[in-house]
């Protein structure tokens, strides 16, 4: 049996793909990348001439098989994204899964990710958070969509086309209020690199004076919903309890034994201990 590499490469920096990335690429029998000519300008640039095949969201039912025969032969394959980790918003998913039911083995090769590149530069809570993809790209399924994510605690991570960025966040502020903390992360890596960190009636009134911020590779992060005016109503002796523990340990491991102690919802109390936190380092 062959092995099925999940390769991740740079999301802009080139100098951003590891060393065994590139050890791994030169390799295998074959790349199945989204897009051949995209990844061929990758490939080249580190003199790379390993076979390329196609494998998108519109090929992968009928590639895919082919690809695991390959691999039944005792060949190897990497699979790669445009930009990225794969399967995040890519396809792949059907392949992995065939390869997998045919024991074959499947190992990742991490590296660069959009996603948590923007989440640990937003300044938003990260313990706990939320990977929505692509909203929906119709307004009347995104709002709906929205609307299902109101109530949502975690942090919320899109992706976003930069033509429906300037819709997505006029939704967002009807929906969420103009209140809610929100980053929009643009281009990352890449020459006009931005993270910018506001409320959501700010980021709209910016994104729409500004036509340069509706280009490019966009993630948009917003922070989870405060829980409701009930669960926010924690009796002194929980309050109490939390905060001990809270002097001691991570939030995570100081809520789970806060709600083991106090019988109060987990929910509840990690609301509680974001908010308390956030004030702390306000102070």
């Amino acid at each position: 049996m062959g092995t099925l590499y999940i390769v991740a490469t740079p999301i802009g920096n080139l100098d951003d793909i590891s060393r065994r990335a590139l050890d791994v690429l030169r390799v295998v029998d074959v790349i199945a990348a989204e897009d051949t000519r995209h990844s061929r300008r990758l490939l080249s640039h580190y003199g790379i001439d390993t076979p390329l095949t196609a494998l998108h969201e519109h090929n992968e039912r009928q590639a895919g098989p082919k690809l695991v025969a390959r691999l039944q032969d005792g060949q190897s394959v990497a699979l790669i994204s445009d930009a990225g980790t794969p399967l995040l918003s890519d396809p792949g998913y059907h392949l992995i899964r065939a390869a997998q039911d045919g024991d074959i083995t499947v190992v990742p090769v991490p590296g660069a990710s959009a996603l948590l590149a923007a989440l640990s530069a937003s300044g938003l809570p990260a313990q706990h958070f939320c990977f929505e993809g692509f909203l929906p790209a119709r307004g009347a399924a995104r709002r709906a969509y929205l609307e299902s994510l109101a109530d949502e605690t975690r942090t919320l991570v899109f992706f976003e086309a930069p033509h429906r960025i300037l819709d997505t966040l006029r939704d967002l502020l009807a929906l969420w209020g103009k209140d809610r903390e929100a980053v929009l992360a643009r281009e990352l890596t890449k020459t006009f690199e931005t993270v910018r960190r506001g409320t959501l009636a700010q980021l709209q009134a910016w994104v729409a004076g500004d036509e340069d911020q509706r280009r490019g590779e966009i993630v948009l992060l917003v922070r989870g919903a405060r829980a409701s005016a009930g669960e926010q109503d924690l009796d002194r002796d929980s309050v109490r309890t939390l905060q001990v523990l809270l002097d001691e340990l991570p939030v995570k491991q100081a809520v789970r034994l806060a709600a083991q102690i106090t019988g109060k919802k987990r929910n509840m109390l990690y609301a509680f201990a974001v908010d308390a936190n956030s004030k702390k380092d306000a102070d």
